[in-house]
């Protein structure tokens, strides 16, 4: 007979996972499914080990410009490319142990190999049809396997995959996906990156402070489409001051493949074709859903643009089955998949008060050189929805701790409304802007005014100091500028 639940999870990606914990700290009967290793894309070949090489750029660039501290380093600080991949999966191999630590700590049965929906409520388990891309660990001990399962409710939290454009498949030599990038084995001379989002713009900035000669190839008008075009034109001059050429309006129309090379035909908007050789290029043009092979056809589940159609809870149209995360779509983040999933399961337990996913208030963040982080409307969109806006900015170049830090490069901007002083949106270029952002996502969530804002006590000497500044500025208030 089948094994009975009350809630499984297929994936234990960051949404997964989390999304499991808080079933079983609801008292729900939980299992989770994953084919390849605990901790899904993020863990091991996404958010954590990139931020680990992007660690080890760092160190390099602050080495290589000691002098600009009063420091003197004997000779040229190099980069050992097999030690510096080697921490990187060191990182990921540690915290996919504590994964496997927490599905045993909160009792969550860990099945091992691929499901697949075959009713409402039910699943079949069977081997993965295809190997695990460098599993971190091998499975799992006294982890159930193939059968039948079934549960009340059943999550789909199966993640996503990087997109390929036809012609210009990736073939794991000489034109990558993250996944190789990831790891190796030695430096290339050159490199072109295809697609400045995320992905791409944090490889293209490792590789880059690698000493490595990057050019960005990017479809729309800005780098980091998703970004505000102030910052993202702030950002494009320091990338590029950094030594990276970059190509916008433009897209790579034909790559030839050499014994050990390619060269990628890079057309403009005004038609003009450039070819580029280098060493290897990344193909880093967005992902895709994982939603083959999961039955959802036979059940009719609505899926839109290779991802499942939800509402605000991760219900799916179909009673019984939900989807959380990447393959749920848009933002494709691992914060938002972990929040999506713990509404999810609050609603699924009738915890009171819980409240849908609200996509305006999802931080985004990019940890390249300089770091990129936003939360809210852009300014053009502030205007696109009719807003009579305030705009406030503030310049790192008059911050105290940022010149003490050699950080002066940076931009805060905030976005009001304003009659109502309402945040709509805060962005921000430079140095630890991914950890400021949290504070505006907070005054956000808080429905906090500007006059709020101002009122705050903001410590000194920080880089935190300037998030008052520009609120301030855009009241005609602003002190240090």
């Amino acid at each position: 007979m089948a094994e009975n639940y009350d809630v499984i999870v297929i994936g234990s990606g960051p949404g997964g996972y989390v999304t499991a914990i808080r079933s079983a700290q609801l008292g729900l009967k939980t299992a989770i499914v994953e084919r390849e290793h605990l901790g899904g894309i993020c863990l091991n070949w996404g958010c954590i080990p990139t931020k680990a090489l992007l660690r080890s750029a760092e160190i390099l660039d602050h080495a290589n410009h000691a002098k600009n501290y009063g420091l003197t380093l004997e000779g040229k600080m190099t980069a050992n490319v097999k030690d510096v991949v080697a921490r990187s999966r060191g990182v990921s191999a540690r915290l996919n142990g504590g994964v496997a630590f927490l599905m045993k700590k909160n009792k969550i049965d860990v099945i091992w190999g691929e499901a697949k929906l075959t009713k409402p409520g039910e699943i079949v388990v069977g081997a993965p049809s295809k190997p695990a891309v460098q599993p971190q660990n091998p499975v799992p001990k006294g982890v159930k396997g193939e059968g039948t399962y079934t549960a009340k409710h059943i999550i789909i939290a199966t993640g996503a995959r990087p997109r390929a454009l036809p012609g210009i498949e990736p073939d794991g030599k000489l034109i990558w996906t993250y996944f190789e990038a990831m790891k190796p084995e030695e430096m290339p001379k050159s490199m072109v990156v295809m697609g400045s989002g995320a992905i791409g713009i944090e490889f293209a900035s490792f590789y880059r402070s690698m000493g490595v000669d990057v050019t960005v190839v990017e479809l729309l008008p800005q780098v980091m489409p998703v970004e505000d075009a102030e910052i993202s034109a702030f950002a494009r001059k320091q990338l590029e001051k950094r030594g990276m050429k970059i190509f916008t309006d433009a897209k790579v129309t034909k790559v030839d493949k050499g014994a050990n090379d390619v060269t990628a035909h890079v057309e403009t908007k005004d038609g003009k074709v450039t070819q580029i050789k280098a060493d290897r290029l990344i193909s880093a043009i967005g992902v895709q859903g994982n939603i083959e092979n999961l039955g959802l056809e036979a059940l009719r589940i609505e899926t839109s643009r290779g991802c499942i159609v939800t509402d605000g809870y991760g219900r799916t149209n179909v009673p019984g089955i939900y989807a959380i995360g990447d393959v749920a779509g848009p933002p494709m983040l691992a914060h938002k998949a972990e929040h999506e999933g713990v509404i999810c399961i609050e609603k699924i337990a009738g915890v009171p008060g819980v409240h849908a996913l609200d996509k305006s208030k999802v931080p985004g963040c990019t940890y390249c050189d300089p770091q990129v982080a936003s939360v809210g409307l852009t300014e053009a969109r502030a205007k696109e929805l009719g807003r009579d806006i305030r705009v406030g900015r503030y310049s790192f170049g008059a911050n105290g701790k940022a010149i003490a830090l050699g950080e002066d490069q940076g931009l805060i901007k905030t976005i009001f409304d304003k009659k109502t002083g309402e945040l709509l949106g805060a962005h921000m270029v430079g140095a630890e802007v991914t950890e400021l952002i949290q504070g505006f996502v907070v005054a956000m969530n808080l429905e906090t005014t500007e006059e709020e804002l101002m009122h705050t006590i903001f410590p000194h000497p920080t880089l935190s100091e300037m998030m008052k500044e520009s609120v301030l500025d855009a009241y005609g208030k602003v002190l240090n500028a």
